[in-house]
């Protein structure tokens, strides 16, 4: 059983590198487009020079990948190298065969299968390299965010392929970029998502039993400043299904029309009565 626990993350990453290599090579390379980062350089080199995808790519990776393994650590180094040589290599077994020469469709479904594949790869938490790992070397040396090292390596690629491939596809390239950053947030968070509350009402004492009775979810209480009365009161929390929120409002609305109710998405909810969470702290 432990074995098996330790090759699963490897078996999730060749899945995954395989459904992207597939997104590259029958949508987005046919069709000279590219979902951003080193895979993008790499399709830009191959219109430009001729050279081939997969092994561009890991040539581009290995420096990266050998100062993000310092910096960062060697069992994160190990996995990422094992994701970026698995789609180097499926990039060279996946035939480039076009399914489409529609632009839009391409970027679509490429986008599509890139960032599924991506988000397969990430939930078995390792990388494929590219603009992850330029992201976490500015974040060590220059301490900026990971979403802005992502960002303007992506904006950095897509202004490669304006200059040497032109407007049109970069615009293309940039929308499948898009599509594959929603599609990876959809594999890893999931379609389900739930709703957050925020509530404050009178009597919250009563309001919460109702809740915890009549839907059968937890309720949670502090207490806050209103900081033009200068009261204070109880701000209850739950969290609930979209289903539930129609029979949520009518509690609270029957129990005090005036209240003041904040609802807000919660991607993912994890711990009892929603997703169950492992030993290792990931979904179960």
């Amino acid at each position: 059983m432990g074995a098996l626990r330790r090759v699963l993350p490897y078996l999730g990453i060749v899945l995954g590198t395989a459904i992207t290599a597939t997104g590259l090579n029958l949508f987005l390379i046919p069709n000279r487009l590219n979902d951003g980062g080193l895979t993008g350089v790499a399709v830009v080199l191959h219109f430009v020079a001729g050279w081939p995808v997969g092994p561009t790519l890991l040539v581009l990776n290995l420096p990266l990948l050998a100062l993000a393994s310092y910096l960062v650590g060697v069992p994160f180094g190990i996995r990422t190298l094992f994701g970026a040589v698995s789609l180097a290599v499926l990039l060279e077994v996946i035939p480039v065969h076009p399914v489409t020469h529609d632009l839009l469709l391409g970027a679509v479904y490429g986008g599509i299968l890139s960032g599924a594949g991506l988000g397969l790869v990430f939930r078995a938490q390792s990388s494929t390299g590219g603009t992850d790992l330029v992201a976490r070397i500015l974040r060590h040396y220059f301490h900026t965010s990971m979403g802005f090292g992502l960002m303007g390596a992506d904006v950095l690629v897509i202004g490669l392929t304006a200059g040497v491939m032109g407007i049109r596809l970069a615009m293309y390239s940039l929308f499948a970029l898009f599509v594959g950053t929603r599609i990876v947030d959809v594999v890893q968070v999931g379609l389900d998502y739930h709703k957050s509350a925020l509530i404050i009402a009178r009597d919250p004492e009563i309001l919460a039993r109702r809740i915890l009775e009549d839907l059968n979810r937890g309720v949670t209480g502090w207490t806050g400043r209103g900081m033009y009365s200068g009261e204070d009161r109880t701000i209850l929390l739950t969290a609930v299904s979209r289903m539930e929120i129609p029979r949520l409002k009518s509690i609270v609305y029957r129990h005090d029309p005036h209240a003041f109710f904040l609802i807000q998405d919660a991607n993912e909810i994890l711990g009892e009565g929603f997703r169950p969470q492992g030993p290792d702290g990931k979904p179960v």
